[in-house]
């Protein structure tokens, strides 16, 4: 594959990522808690940050981007919208908008609901969505600053891509995430299974992500909200798909399994 991606682990449950593009050598860094792991990162592989793509302002994402910015001359990539609360950008871009590194392109989404100008990139050569907070693995982001309008009208534009599509998300919750979904569909024999799977992981100290798209379909509840087996599993056979997510939002919030 064109786009060689390297997991990068922080704090007690972020991550960030590396993005190398093996024809140019461009490479970009998706959100940035602290500059350091991810300049060893580059260190041990002989590359250079060229690109550094923030999703959204929250300071566990961008708290290290000035600092590794300063430290490799990266171009700074972020939303318009929010570009008032970011670090200072070199390109602020809107939903619709294409990001080059080297020879991959990558699609600019929006993706509002866990924060307000929140965006994700798509780059559909490598199969790779980078989500920040917005669709989690097994989960989605809480709404700080959204509704549950906003979140679901950008769960369903993410859903929109291919199934082959893997999830990069900005945070390592997916077995908590899959407790939850046990919670609400205990009969989904694939949700069952994969949950194990992620026990497995969890427990030799492996990464969750990246997910396809098809598993999220499968055994995310917040991505299974318009179907029937999921409103007959909460008692909402009548309600709309809406009302489904919102429940489950709601329940997610309180759950503490």
């Amino acid at each position: 594959m064109a786009f060689q991606i390297v997991i990068v682990p922080y704090l007690s449950d972020n991550y960030a990522y590396i993005a190398h593009d093996l024809a140019s050598g461009a490479t970009a860094v998706i959100d940035v808690p602290e500059p350091g792991p991810i300049l060893r990162e580059l260190a041990a592989r002989d590359w250079k940050a060229s690109h550094i793509l923030l999703t959204h302002h929250h300071s566990d994402h961008i708290d290290g981007v000035e600092a590794l910015a300063a430290a490799t001359g990266a171009f700074v990539i972020g939303a318009a919208a929010d570009a008032h609360r970011l670090p200072p950008l070199d390109l602020a871009v809107a939903p619709g908008d294409v990001v080059r590194i080297g020879m991959q392109q990558g699609q600019v989404i929006d993706v509002p609901g866990h924060t307000i100008g929140h965006i994700a990139y798509f780059f559909p050569e490598a199969r790779a969505l980078f989500t920040g907070d917005s669709l989690m693995v097994m989960g989605c982001g809480r709404l700080f600053e959204g509704t549950p309008a906003q979140m679901w009208d950008t769960l369903g534009r993410l859903m929109a891509l291919p199934d082959s599509t893997r999830v990069f998300s900005g945070h390592e919750y997916a077995a908590t995430n899959a407790r939850f979904a046990l919670t609400v569909e205990p009969g989904n024999a694939v949700l069952k299974t994969r949950a194990e799977s992620i026990d497995h992981v969890r427990a030799a100290g492996g990464f969750t992500v990246p997910a396809t798209l098809a598993e999220e379909r499968a055994t995310n509840p917040f991505l299974r909200a318009a179907l029937p087996e999921m409103k007959s599993a909460l008692g909402m056979q009548d309600a709309s798909d809406l009302a489904v997510f919102t429940e489950l939002r709601s329940r997610r919030n309180g759950f503490r399994g």
